[in-house]
């Protein structure tokens, strides 16, 4: 196809207007109509249907196979710090590139409207990445991507991990599941001046925590990625009063499902047995998150040829423990999520992903655009083989 470069290049400017204006003024998961009604308008849509608290958008033809690409609607809680004019002051950033991305799909969206499209692009718009309930499940679970005959799903994140101008598409898992564990462990309250007649939940939940490091130290091949994290402990409330219960919450990152499976049940094992041996009882809740994303390896060099003639270097593989709600399109569909690499002006020592002072350079845009682009001139190159 031709006519892409002038197209793309023609959107950047407004893009970079529409980055700032949305940084201005992040709205978090939940809260993000705002965001997706200047986004649909920008793209030319602004009648386009809520789906899932989104937006879906279609391009090009009106019937056959479709291929869609993601940019998240969410900002986080986090008081920005830098000094931008177009700096947020009402309490949310985008501190995980959201702003880049939306505007990245805007230019693309816009461009794809002036070129002719074997297969329709479906601009998807998507809330909720950063909180539950994830929206990615949402959008998926709502059938809106069927009825459109959705046959590939592209994605792009900005990095600082990767050198700017760089882009990773690796094949197979990239990032990892994610869940949480609440471990609530129940003892008998009493007066700190007679532990005899207590049984101490946070001492036996002191002990829960160390005997979790074994987990991933001598339960787990190391050469599989696993993170165990005890984030927050919250018991009692008095110096001198041994409480009835305490509360631990865990989160677990694995790469595959059999993994996952069999660790959360190992959580919940050690817990109880370790809280047995201090008088107590445990007791666990799992809260599923974000399933592996596991990029497709044929979509995935497909795209390899088509990133290279957009200019862009394909970076070493790179795979995080990280997570990301994309995985939920990875298990419906062939799915790529690409990591696009970019820098933040002014840091000799890059500020990372969710930091107060994480800022994209501009140029970043039509680097996120050139990726997703790649990512459907490749999806495009998959249908005709099928």
């Amino acid at each position: 196809m031709t006519g892409w470069d002038e197209a793309l290049t023609a959107e950047l400017p407004q893009a970079v207007e529409l980055r700032r204006k949305l940084h201005r003024d992040p709205h978090v998961g939940g809260d993000e109509h705002p965001t997706a009604a200047v986004v649909a308008a920008a793209i030319g849509s602004p009648d386009a249907p809520a789906v899932a608290e989104g937006r879906i958008i279609r391009i090009g033809p009106a019937t056959g196979p479709a291929i869609a690409v993601r940019a998240e609607l969410d900002a986080l809680p986090i008081q920005e710090r830098t000094s931008v004019p177009w700096a947020s002051t009402n309490g949310a950033m985008h501190a995980c590139g959201h702003d880049v991305h939306l505007a990245a799909l805007t230019a693309f969206a816009r461009a794809a409207g002036k070129v002719e499209l074997p297969y329709a692009l479906l601009a998807v718009l998507q809330p909720r990445e950063e909180s539950f309930p994830l929206g990615a499940k949402d959008v998926v679970d709502s059938a809106e991507l069927a009825r459109h005959d959705v046959r590939a799903m592209i994605g792009a994140h900005v990095q600082p991990r990767v050198r700017f101008g760089e882009v990773a598409a690796t094949p197979g898992p990239v990032n990892a599941s994610f869940d949480t564990v609440t471990i609530t462990v129940t003892g008998r309250g009493g007066h700190a001046a007679y532990p005899q007649d207590a049984r101490d939940p946070i001492v036996a939940a002191a002990a829960i925590v160390l005997a979790l490091q074994q987990i991933v130290s001598r339960r787990t091949d190391p050469l599989a990625p696993t993170v165990l994290t005890i984030g927050a402990i919250n018991g009692g409330h008095a110096a001198n009063v041994i409480p009835e219960t305490a509360v631990l919450r865990a989160s677990l990152r694995t790469f595959t499902q059999s993994e996952r499976e069999r660790l959360l049940g190992l959580i919940e094992s050690i817990a109880t047995s370790t809280a047995a041996a201090y008088g107590c009882t445990a007791a666990a809740s799992d809260e599923l998150g974000e399933p592996v994303l596991d990029n497709d390896p044929e979509l995935t060099e497909l795209v390899w040829p088509e990133l290279a003639t957009a200019g862009l270097r394909l970076s070493d593989p790179l795979r995080s423990c990280g997570s990301d709600d994309f995985s939920f399109y990875c298990e419906r569909f062939p799915s790529l999520m690409m990591f696009v690499g970019t820098r933040t002006g002014g840091f000799d020592v890059q500020p990372s992903l969710h930091s107060p002072t994480f800022l994209p350079v501009e140029e970043t845009i039509g680097l996120v655009a050139k990726s997703m682009l790649a990512g459907y001139l490749g999806a495009c190159r998959l249908i005709s083989r099928s």
